[in-house]
């Protein structure tokens, strides 16, 4: 299906070694966790108090430089049929490691789910992250409706959250789910599409599969959805918020993609344009406003809808190439983007802020 493949791109992994919980998962025990945990880059951080049972009956927390999640979007997975090597954030997490990031996560929440079930599921995996590091927060970096994920796990833990940075996430919605739903407006047809998921989903999502339901996002990413979504979940006084688009289709982006800080890594390229990836160029037409177009996409959400904190700017790629789907593959004309890169300066930046 189109918008399974666009909306969220190729595979989350088993290399997570993270339990699904929240109010889907199975509560277990976290093992293996991320490329540091307590050994990790990040134990020699500076350190606050909080709770009982540590020397003294106080449990010693580390500071920044907090843990990295990596928080994937719809149709993100963990184990896609058994293929390990197949990942969401495409090997971000060991280039990551590369560069001394030890401690990056790669949590899975239900593929096909709303973000307020999906946010829970990501709060259980915080806990359990924080558990092993023995960090008191953690920087989640959310691309697609990871991002609105993120955003419920502030809202529900701001306490254990630093930070939020998004990547072209649908923070104003998207028109692709309001056409989508138009299409398939019938409950009975929507029933039929969901238990086929979940029959698919059953053996690549383990389990995830019987509980998933597409039409959750879609009613999320909607423009009633969202504007729900925005009045139950408002930015948290203490959590930094800042956000990216994409821009395709050789849109150069225009005013739209001012940012409100200039940051090397995203004002490289401005100027430089991106060709859609077929399996978006679908969306993308639907999305595109015409030459001159004033509200340029990433081939599923609008550089305007895509802005939530501080907007660092715009990027010469499409939704699944700011993932490095599919696989690995260049953008479009090969504009030379290079998105382990990107997500190595993300890091970098929030490393400069204190985070």
């Amino acid at each position: 299906m189109g918008l399974a493949a666009a909306c969220g791109s190729a595979g989350e992994t088993a290399s997570s070694g993270i339990p699904a919980g929240g109010n889907g998962g199975n509560g277990g025990v976290l093992t293996g966790v991320g490329g540091g945990g307590q050994g990790g880059a990040s134990s020699a951080s500076s350190s606050s108090s909080s709770g009982e049972g540590g020397e003294g009956g106080v449990e010693v927390k580390l500071g920044p430089p907090y843990p990295i999640v990596l928080s994937h979007g719809f149709f993100g997975f963990e184990d896609f049929a058994g293929a390990g090597f197949v990942t969401y954030f495409y090997q971000v997490k060991d280039h990551l490691a590369s560069q001394g990031e030890l401690d990056v996560f790669t949590p899975a929440v239900d593929p096909f789910n709303s973000s307020d079930f999906r946010g829970a599921q990501l709060v259980d995996h915080i806990e359990q992250i924080l558990a092993i590091t023995g960090h008191a927060k953690v920087n989640i970096i959310g691309h697609s409706q990871g991002g609105l994920d993120a955003r419920v796990a502030a809202n529900l833990r701001p306490d254990l959250v630093a930070s939020v940075v998004t990547v072209a996430t649908p923070h104003g919605g998207s028109r692709v789910a309001d056409i989508a739903i138009e299409l398939v407006s019938d409950p009975a047809a929507q029933d039929v599409v969901s238990d086929l998921l979940a029959l698919i989903g059953a053996p690549l999502y383990d389990e995830f599969g019987e509980q998933t339901n597409v039409w959750k996002p879609l009613e999320l990413f909607s423009q009633p959805g969202i504007a729900a979504f925005n009045k139950a979940h408002p930015d948290e006084p203490g959590v930094f918020y800042a956000s990216i688009a994409g821009r395709t289709d050789l849109h150069i982006g225009g005013d739209s993609c001012d940012a409100d800080v200039s940051l090397p890594f995203i004002a490289e390229w401005k100027g430089k344009l991106d060709t859609v990836d077929p399996l978006l160029s679908l969306f993308e037409s639907i999305l595109d406003g015409g030459f001159g177009d004033p509200y340029p996409n990433d081939g599923l959400v609008r550089v305007v809808d895509s802005k939530r904190g501080e907007f660092w700017g715009c990027l010469p790629v499409d939704h699944l190439d700011e993932v490095g789907q599919l696989f690995g593959d260049s953008a479009g004309i090969g504009n030379g983007w290079k998105h382990k890169v990107f997500y190595a300066d993300v890091v970098a930046e929030l490393r400069k802020r204190g985070f």
